[in-house]
C-alpha cells in the first residue's frame, strides 16, 4: 500500500519492481485525485505517469479507461518498458 497525499492505493502491477515510491511522490500533483488508478512507465529512464478510470467514474471517457491500459502501453510507451499499476482504495488505513 502506498499513500499518495490524501488517497491510498495498492499495488496491482510492477513489472520487475520498478516503481520507486520517492520517485512517484515527486510526480504526483492533485490532477490525478480522480483518476482510480495510476499508471507508470519508464522510456529512456523517465516516470511518466497516466490516469486510468472505471466505467462508474464520472470522469470516465474513452482516452483514460483502464480497459485499454495494454493497448497504452503497446501503442504510446516504450517497447517493453517497466511499469507499474496502482489503484485506488477507499476507507482503508495506510502506515507511511
Amino acid at each position: 500500500m502506498i499513500k499518495l497525499e490524501n488517497n491510498n492505493y495498492e499495488i496491482v502491477e510492477n513489472k520487475n519492481d520498478c516503481l520507486d515510491k520517492e520517485e512517484l511522490e515527486s510526480k504526483y500533483t492533485d490532477y490525478f485525485e480522480p483518476f482510480d488508478y495510476i499508471l507508470g512507465d519508464y522510456s529512456y529512464n523517465k516516470l511518466r505517469l497516466k490516469g486510468f478510470c472505471d466505467k462508474n467514474n464520472q470522469r470516465f471517457s474513452k482516452i483514460n479507461d483502464i480497459s485499454t491500459k495494454d493497448t497504452y502501453l503497446k501503442e504510446r510507451c516504450a517497447y517493453h518498458c517497466n511499469y507499474f499499476l496502482i489503484k485506488k482504495v477507499k476507507d482503508k488505513v495506510v502506515n507511511q
